[in-house]
């Protein structure tokens, strides 16, 4: 079979995501990466702004997790995860617990990220049904995204992304998002106070509230939206006062995105469950990570198998993928990758108000991430962003 025109079986048997096909057929292609760039067939050198969906960390083709992915898959390349383990899986957890906020002391694999919010809300259904109390309803930020599968979707806000399976979506409450004052002070804005007053409101009078789900400082799908810690920490402590289960969505705010190795840092306390994918393996591989407390992993311990946390992905915990995430973590270890993040960081601040000034665009900055909004944006499917 010749493969010479592979760019041809693109156009004829592949269908894109987040692609109206019928508008954009023909994809870039590209051929390899180095570092921040992807290179194309056609010989064009593109600064990956993106990361690849935001997974991509040290850079393309790094040999460390490449060295590691290689002698991983010469030893054991998968392995059922029920009732058998391995190395990269055991070490990967101990060293993501070792990292992870205060509290969180148990590891569950799967395999992307919306996978692993599935996992964090099921746990968190079960925990109250392991508890004797009926809690099924999630409060969630409006303009959140947690992921395409269903119950990711049903967090996520309804609007473009969730409208056709709209019928099919369970409810979520939802709170207003905590838009941070204009001059930064210290004293709420009218848009966090109402959120923490929502919050509390519904954490005092909604006694079916299983838990808050929240992508800790930064919006990502929902339009690159940050908020205060002070306020994470605040609407914490006020879950945690009426028994409400937090769970920190932190996929794409997770492993220095916001300057923070987790977002979760910023606040004084801990969330009861956490979530991990996109940049973990440094964008090699999949995986996904829903990291809980002690108190969640007890109440399903039990003689009554039926008691049994009945979840779990053909791939959990590949070895593979856990043996690239342990080489991503040792790169944190042994090289400078926090002056790199202040460094990306000051470039942002830099030279991104002096594009968003120039454009009459807002602009947010926060670690790594910088976004531009034009002033007359309206919403995910307009297309004014590309003529900046």
């Amino acid at each position: 079979m010749n493969n010479n025109n592979w760019h041809e079986f693109d156009s004829e048997y592949v269908w894109h995501p987040y692609t109206q096909m019928q508008l954009s057929p023909n994809a870039t292609a590209i051929e390899r990466a180095s570092g921040s760039y992807l290179y194309s067939s056609d010989g064009k050198k593109i600064f990956d702004a993106i990361s690849s969906w935001w997974v991509t960390l040290h850079g393309h083709a790094h040999p460390v997790i490449a060295s590691a992915i290689a002698a991983q898959a010469t030893t054991l390349e998968q392995v059922i995860f029920a009732g058998y383990t391995h190395e990269p899986a055991s070490v990967l957890a101990k060293k993501l617990i070792e990292k992870a906020p205060q509290g969180l002391t148990k590891v569950f694999y799967s395999d992307n990220g919306s996978t692993a919010v599935e996992a964090a809300l099921k746990m968190c259904v079960q925990y109250w049904d392991h508890k004797g109390e009926e809690r099924t309803t999630f409060l969630a930020l409006e303009n959140a995204y947690h992921g395409d599968t269903f119950g990711a979707m049903s967090a996520s806000d309804r609007g473009t992304f969730t409208f056709p399976f709209r019928s099919l979506l369970f409810d979520v409450v939802r709170l207003p998002f905590p838009t941070p004052p204009a001059d930064d002070s210290e004293a709420f804005s009218d848009a966090e106070q109402k959120f923490l007053d929502t919050l509390i409101k519904q954490c005092r009078e909604n006694p079916s509230i299983a838990g808050f789900i929240y992508e800790p400082l930064l919006l990502g799908a929902g339009g690159m939206l940050t908020w205060r810690k002070q306020v994470l920490d605040e609407a914490i402590r006020i879950a945690n006062t009426y028994s409400v289960l937090t769970i920190a969505d932190e996929v794409l705010t997770g492993f220095g995105r916001t300057g923070y190795f987790f977002a979760s840092e910023s606040a004084g306390s801990s969330p009861d469950i956490m979530t991990l994918s996109k940049g973990i393996t440094g964008g090699f591989l999949p995986l996904g990570v829903t990291l809980c407390s002690k108190k969640i992993y007890d109440a399903f311990l039990s003689n009554d198998r039926k008691k049994t946390f009945f979840h779990g992905h053909s791939y959990t915990g590949n070895p593979i993928s856990c043996a690239a995430a342990v080489a991503s973590l040792s790169i944190f270890e042994n090289e400078p990758v926090a002056e790199r993040i202040n460094t990306i960081n000051a470039v942002h601040n830099e030279r991104m108000t002096a594009l968003g000034n120039k454009h009459n665009a807002t602009v947010r900055i926060l670690g790594t991430m910088a976004a531009i909004e034009p002033k007359d944006s309206t919403g995910y499917l307009n297309t004014l962003s590309l003529a900046i």
